[in-house]
């Protein structure tokens, strides 16, 4: 399976190096420090907000995930600075990542 394939599912997962255990971000199928091949692991991470900027009723916060990941997602309720959130719902509209964070 695919990182692709399973946000398509609106399942959120990260694509960790069989051979290494390196997490690998941007997601790829083989490791861009030993050329291994990954894994997905599955599961409901933590993250923490790093940053966040507000449009309308929404927030769009930078979420940073094992010290190295870093997206941006949507929350409706007002953030803070460090907090720690989970995705709450994740897919692809458009062609399009999405993440939603609480």
């Amino acid at each position: 399976m695919s990182f692709e394939t399973e946000l398509s599912k609106g399942k959120f997962s990260i694509p960790e190096c069989l051979t290494c255990k390196k997490i690998i971000w941007p997601p790829s199928e083989f490791c861009d420090n030993c050329n291994g091949e990954t894994s997905l692991k599955k599961g409901e991470f933590e993250g923490k907000i790093i940053e966040f900027s507000r449009q309308d009723k929404n927030y769009f916060c930078m979420v940073e995930f094992f010290d190295s990941i870093r997206l941006i997602a949507k929350m409706t309720t007002n953030p803070k600075k460090d907090q720690i959130v989970k995705i709450s719902k994740c897919g692809i509209t458009n062609g399009n990542y999405f993440f939603e964070i609480i």
